[in-house]
């Protein structure tokens, strides 16, 4: 019989910030802030929440990354894990603003937060003057030091007037939407490229209007690292991942992985690399009123850079990786 082994790094694993354990965080962290209000250490929470009150804009200003943060070594073992590599096709000019879509969705995202949220990649020396953030669901940022812990990792909110903040103040920023969103994730199962972009065009309408050039980028192995149940439309668990979904943002998806043990099930990821390839930037004119049909011809363009970056580079993915599919 082999010895039971646990993954190499599997402590590092749980600090990946993915919805789920923010959920948890927000029903274990509120009760607890309500609590301690009416106990002797009220000055603690009550402070806090007086901070949050003054601080309460910052999300949707720049936010408030941290360096120190952003290089814990912690990024260094999740990125060994699988690993995890970015990979450069073009030069970005930090004389310019960037709109980033970021494919696929994959369940947890592990590949953009890694390349895109932590400097383990080495994203600074790679793109130098280029400052990256990664958008994420708004409702994060209502949550009691999770909000402060995202800043600092230079996560951004979803919400238009964050997005619009960053690519109007200064050059040099590249701001990140996972354009396939939760939806996507829904769709994230081994061995299956399934993106929902035909109808995402809000993402290049914001880009004409500042002038920002979209860059497409697809994370090969992004969908390779869980296995996921699929649920037929008419189960009821799909009915109930549809319910939890108008509730909270994001779908409860049923996955898994391996286990602390070798050949075991669990929640951890399986250890196959992850590579981010950026591809080349598709400059864009500045329209403040941009026409749809503006929209439509930019966002043709793009669907076809990002079918022919994860053409030419689809060696990176599974030997039978299947052409796109767009939703």
């Amino acid at each position: 019989m082999p010895h039971s082994k646990q993954p190499k790094h599997f402590h590092s694993l749980m600090l990946l910030q993915w919805p789920l354990s923010y959920l948890a965080i927000f029903w274990i962290l509120q009760p607890l802030f309500i609590y301690l209000l009416f106990t002797s250490l009220w000055p603690l929470p009550a402070l806090y929440f007086a901070w949050v009150f003054l601080d309460w804009e910052t999300p949707e200003q720049g936010g408030r990354r941290s360096a120190w943060v952003r290089n814990w070594c912690v990024w260094t073992y999740i990125r060994d894990y699988f690993p995890i590599t970015i990979l450069k096709t073009k030069e970005l000019s930090p004389e310019h603003n960037y709109l980033m879509g970021v494919h696929p969705h994959g369940l947890l995202t592990f590949g953009a937060f890694c390349n895109f949220c932590t400097k383990a990649t080495g994203f600074s020396k790679t793109f130098p003057g280029i400052t990256p953030h990664l958008a994420t669901l708004f409702w994060f940022f209502n949550i009691p030091l999770i909000r402060d812990y995202l800043m600092a990792k230079g996560v951004c909110s979803m919400s238009q007037p964050a997005i619009n903040y960053l690519l109007s103040h200064g050059t040099g920023s590249l701001v990140g939407i996972v354009v396939g969103g939760v939806g996507e994730a829904l769709q994230s199962v081994p061995n299956a490229t399934t993106l929902i972009l035909q109808k995402r065009k809000g993402f290049v309408r914001t880009a004409l209007q500042h002038g920002a050039y979209l860059v497409p980028t697809f994370t090969f192995g992004e969908t390779e690292v869980y296995e996921q149940v699929l649920f037929h439309e008419d189960s009821w668990m799909h009915k109930f991942q549809s319910c939890f979904r108008r509730v909270f943002g994001f779908y409860f998806c049923v996955f898994y992985g391996q286990g602390f043990c070798q050949g075991s099930v669990g929640l951890l990821p399986y250890s196959r690399p992850i590579v981010t390839v950026v591809g080349e930037p598709l400059p864009l004119p500045k329209i403040e009123k941009p026409s749809q049909e503006m929209v439509d011809k930019y966002h043709a363009l793009y669907m076809d850079a990002l079918h022919k970056l994860s053409d030419q580079h689809k060696t990176y993915g599974c030997a039978e990786t299947p052409k796109l599919l767009f939703l």
